[in-house]
């Protein structure tokens, strides 16, 4: 069976249970990170020499990388519908998610860490952090109001996991925010998706 290492609140985590449940894979889970079992024991080092989660074991084959693991599940169980083959199609879902994961998820970190967390490392950077993630948010706002109502237009494909969840915690971790009406709808209709419930709209940062 399919084996997940780390913690369930783990935005990263959460991207590839997410996707397993999109797949309707049965799998395990065991606690590693923060608040759990250090990924800096020699015994997590054994799984990911990186030290990070999550971690899928497939076998006799282990992957690290949130975004590689999410389209790997997607290209072996054979969901074109989710990642399609077309070269350019594949790149542009794949910017998405590099762009989740970079940009838009940069100021997000010490928001959350600083009011979530509540890790006082963080406690000076709230303002920059709202108004890097602001203005992030406003270009995913513009992008789906022209081309949504998904990341690639008209139907849901692996390119939303991350950035879904990038979403749910900008509408989970309380501070004063700008409205974002395309972001709002977007929200409420990867609600309609079970695995999202499960993984992202949770009532779990």
């Amino acid at each position: 069976m399919l084996k997940v290492y780390g913690r369930a609140n783990s935005i990263n985590v959460r991207k590839v249970l997410w996707m397993l449940d999109e797949l309707g894979l049965k799998y395990e889970r065991e606690d590693w990170g923060r608040g759990f079992r250090p990924t800096d024991d020699p015994e997590f080092r054994k799984i990911n020499p990186v030290g990070v989660v999550p971690v899928l074991d497939d076998g006799d084959f282990r992957l690290r990388e949130s975004n590689t693991i999410v389209r790997y599940l997607a290209d072996k169980h054979g969901r074109a519908d989710l990642f399609p083959k077309e070269a350019r199609t594949r790149a542009t879902i794949e910017a998405w998610m590099d762009w989740a994961s970079t940009d838009f998820a940069n100021g997000m970190r010490p928001v959350f860490h600083a009011l979530v967390v509540k890790n006082p490392a963080f406690a000076d950077q709230v303002a920059a952090g709202i108004k890097d993630w602001s203005r992030q948010m406003g270009v995913l706002d513009a992008h789906l109001f022209a081309n949504g109502p998904y990341v690639m237009g008209q139907n849901f494909t692996i390119g939303d996991i991350p950035t879904g969840l990038v979403v749910n915690r900008w509408f989970s971790v309380p501070f004063e925010k700008p409205e974002f009406k395309a972001v709002s709808t977007y929200y409420d209709r990867l609600a309609q998706r079970p695995p999202y419930q499960a993984h992202g709209r949770n009532g779990t940062p």
